[in-house]
């Protein structure tokens, strides 16, 4: 598949971020085959973070279901993700964020994933590790873990809100902050054993003022794995400031992949 990058203008952008949460979407058809979106979260958070996202495909007419990582291992999150996938009756758009994409790479695979999304989200091969995904590639100084005696990491508490969450208010990116789920940096080193890329089509939301990751890795990523691109100007903290983006390439996958399964 062909790389396609579209990039919205940064205004109207940031107005989706700050205005209430109301989706006037239309329903999506009757006869639309994949009706069904699993989100996976990633390291430092939970899925709670996905709730404008669920709210807007919700009323669009998707079942959506939330997956919560523990966080402890690759293969503990990608338990978590499968047991999500074996609820789904019929195909499934399979969501990731961040470390998410790790998860939804190897769990991919799974019988019931028609389609992948990748948001601001690593894409291992398989053989690879996380770890290698940022080889090559220029640092992230505003994003900084500090890693705990038992190898679990937190985001330094003074970074925060401008390595994650620079586009949201300080009170949001307090709550954030104060309710960090920690993950064990020992997962950066696991190699994957499948790459549902390879074999699934995929897409990518891309923000271009994201602090965790060079812009560069991101783009190399998605190319390399033959995503469908929207890029958006947003902070890591994308799939919370700015959710009719993600909703819409989310939906445009579900559309587009059932033209193969039927």
């Amino acid at each position: 598949m062909n790389t396609l990058t579209k990039t919205l203008i940064a205004a109207g952008a940031a107005a989706l971020s700050t205005s209430p949460a109301v989706y006037a979407n239309e329903q999506i058809p009757t006869d639309q085959a994949i009706r069904n979106v699993v989100l996976v979260h990633g390291a430092f958070a939970d899925g709670a973070g996905w709730r404008s996202v669920y709210d807007n495909l919700t009323a669009r007419g998707y079942k959506v279901t939330i997956v919560q990582n523990p966080l402890t291992s690759l293969s503990d999150d990608v338990a978590a993700t499968q047991r999500a996938l074996d609820l789904q009756q019929g195909p499934t758009i399979l969501v990731g964020h961040s470390w998410g994409g790790t998860v939804i790479t190897e769990a991919g695979v799974h019988p019931n994933v028609a389609g992948l999304v990748y948001v601001s989200a690593l894409s291992p091969d398989a053989g690879e590790t996380t770890g290698q995904q940022y080889e090559g590639f220029a640092p992230t100084p505003d994003f900084v873990i500090d890693v705990g005696a038992d190898g679990f990491g937190y985001i330094n508490a003074d970074k925060f809100k401008a390595g994650f969450a620079h586009d949201t208010t300080d009170e949001d990116a307090a709550f954030l902050r104060d309710s960090q789920v920690p993950i064990n940096m020992s997962v950066f080193s696991t190699p994957l054993e499948n790459a549902a890329w390879r074999t699934k089509p995929s897409w990518a939301v891309i923000a271009t003022e994201d602090k965790a990751f060079d812009l560069a890795m991101l783009r190399h990523m998605a190319e390399r794995i033959g995503a469908t691109v929207t890029e958006v100007p947003a902070s890591h903290a994308v799939f919370m400031t700015q959710p009719q983006v993600v909703a819409d390439t989310i939906h445009t996958a579900a559309q587009t992949a059932q033209s193969a399964i039927k």
